[in-house]
């Protein structure tokens, strides 16, 4: 008998912990799912494959989705459907990285947004810094920028030729021209580099930022075109700002995005 009570003893904490697992599964939040791989800026992040409905699978966790829907409502649902392929999450409190984007390895047409959901509670924030992305997807295109070139007769980045009739060749001779020697190659991310130029133009930048270089302004430059009102032209700044006002394309973004965003 004494064996006996053993053995059901055994059974029944052996069923304890099945049922203690299966409800831990259960319990376990849908972004668990995704893939964990190391990531350069947020250490280790969850990796979502984006469906043809613009949607991250598996479902992510309710901060990465709050983060997901916004950029959603930044770039527009059938963009996400057709343009994304990638959504990858961490979560970084360490980092000054906030989210950032860059052209899918294996097709140039399509993009990959990550994010860094530490940053997931401040709204403002994280608007501000989806449209920046959203400006780098707008002007670093496959019309935009040639990753085939061979030759470049305008400038490279790291990813392509800047094409002579892109925003971004504009806005680098209206403006970037100017500092001379002094200004940061377009695809030098040294801080220090653009500390020296933001010392030396204060007064031409949205944010300090901003004179990362040519890339970095543009983006920044749009942010602010997007969220804030028309600028007077009475200092350098406003001049980059009011560049995009004399774009039509980029004037018809800024109404969408702020209609989606029901920004005042």
């Amino acid at each position: 008998m004494r064996a006996q009570a053993v053995l059901i003893s055994a059974v029944a904490a052996v069923l304890a912990a099945v049922v203690a697992v299966t409800v831990v599964v259960l319990l376990r939040p849908a972004g668990d799912a995704a893939p964990l791989e190391a990531d350069e800026d947020f250490g280790d992040v969850r990796v979502y494959a984006i469906d043809l409905d613009g949607a991250p699978v598996p479902e992510p966790g309710p901060d990465a989705q709050r983060v997901w829907d916004l950029f959603v409502r930044v770039a527009t649902p059938a963009f996400a459907a057709e343009a994304m392929s990638e959504y990858r999450v961490g979560d970084a409190p360490d980092s000054d990285t906030m989210a950032y984007v860059h052209r899918d390895e294996d097709d140039p047409t399509l993009w990959t947004l990550a994010a860094n959901i530490a940053y997931a509670d401040d709204e403002d924030l994280l608007t501000s810094t989806l449209i920046h992305e959203y400006g780098h997807i707008l002007s670093l295109g496959l019309a935009d920028v040639d990753p085939d070139a061979d030759d470049c007769a305008t400038f490279w980045i790291d990813v392509g030729c800047v094409a002579a009739s892109s925003a971004l060749f504009a806005f680098d001779e209206t403006f970037w021209i100017a500092y001379g020697d002094l200004a940061p190659a377009p695809d030098d991310t040294d801080a220090e580099r653009g500390e020296a130029l933001f010392e030396a133009y204060p007064d031409d930048f949205v944010s300090d930022y901003a004179a990362t270089n040519v890339v970095e302004d543009f983006a920044e430059t749009f942010q602010a075109f997007v969220l804030e009102d028309e600028p007077a032209p009475d200092s350098p700044v406003a001049e980059k700002i009011l560049f995009f006002w004399n774009l039509p394309a980029y004037v018809e973004v800024r109404e969408r995005i702020r209609t989606d965003l029901e920004w005042p």
